[in-house]
């Protein structure tokens, strides 16, 4: 199957592991930069046990999806960077939410005390399982069990993670410090309530100074103004669950998350890629080597 091709549930279909990690050195040896790169909503695939249990339509619910962004960055391992990248879809479990941040209204069943079912991003229908799309559909024709969702949690959002502390204590052990980037796009019309004139073309999220030393925001900034974008901070984005819970400057440990506007690469509605994904793969190619190489001593 072409990548590009538009994913739908297949019972027929082998499994696919619930993310992919992959080294820029062989295991057991030191990482070659403090770099980790991660996208945790490109995955494509749709088990047959949401589809199920689904009112929308595969297409319909990839609307969620930072499509192909983990394509967008595929070279990276290749340039020094580690990642870490989903395959299961955004809808089925969001890795960048808290593990237990849970709808009420979704389930069947009470969940337990321990469940965050108050926060902003619940009250969205965005929680650790999107109640809703990006246009305010209902994902659900029925209400979900508490074991579907400790299922998906377990299975995919705890394994995630941890594989993610790895690659970034790999990275520390190795230099002293580790800076993550979490992958994003955002829809265009997002892109237009960055607070300028007009859409920017990336965001910068480091939770206003908390998740990283600004060394590394304004160097990405730079990189990316000097290539001709656009680039605007921490509206309408300035991190989620990934850089609040990384970031952790003060033990030399940073974490920066960056939002695409798909209108440079993907077409919204088809969701196909436009011409202008191969320009942008290769100026984020030309950024990678850039942070690769560059002298991160200031952050030791």
């Amino acid at each position: 199957m072409n990548a590009w091709e538009p994913i739908a549930a297949d019972a027929a279909a082998p499994k696919v592991p619930p993310f992919e990690v992959r080294r820029a050195a062989e295991a057991g040896t030191a990482a070659p930069t403090a770099l980790v790169f991660a996208s945790p909503h490109s995955g494509r695939s749709y088990p047959e046990d949401m589809m199920a249990a689904a009112a929308l339509d595969a297409h319909a619910i990839r609307r969620s999806e930072d499509a192909y962004v983990d394509e967008l960055i595929g070279a990276s391992p290749s340039l020094g960077a580690a990642m870490i990248s989903a395959n299961l879809a955004r809808a089925y479990i969001d890795l960048n939410r808290e593990a237990f941040e849970l709808d009420q209204g979704m389930f069947a069943d009470e969940l337990p005390d321990f469940a965050r079912a108050r926060t902003a991003r619940v009250a969205a229908g965005l929680g650790a399982i999107a109640r809703v799309v990006s246009e305010g559909q209902e994902i659900y024709a029925r209400k979900l069990t508490f074991a579907e969702a400790r299922g998906r949690i377990e299975g995919t959002h705890t394994p995630y993670h941890a594989a993610l502390a790895r690659l970034l204590g790999e990275a520390h052990s190795a230099h002293g410090y580790a800076i993550l980037i979490d992958w994003h796009s955002m829809p265009a019309a997002a892109a237009r309530t960055g607070g300028r004139d007009g859409p920017c073309d990336m965001v910068l999220g480091d939770r206003f100074g908390a998740s990283c030393s600004s060394l590394v925001t304004q160097r990405v900034e730079r990189e990316l103004e000097a290539m001709g974008y656009r680039v605007a901070r921490n509206a309408p984005y300035a991190g989620g669950y990934t850089t609040e819970h990384y970031g952790r400057p003060m033990r030399r440990t940073h974490a920066l998350q960056i939002e695409i506007n798909r209108a440079l690469y993907l077409d919204e509605v088809s969701l196909e890629p436009t011409q202008g994904f191969a320009k942008l793969q290769a100026d984020l190619e030309a950024l990678t080597r850039t942070l690769a190489a560059a002298d991160w001593s200031g952050l030791r």
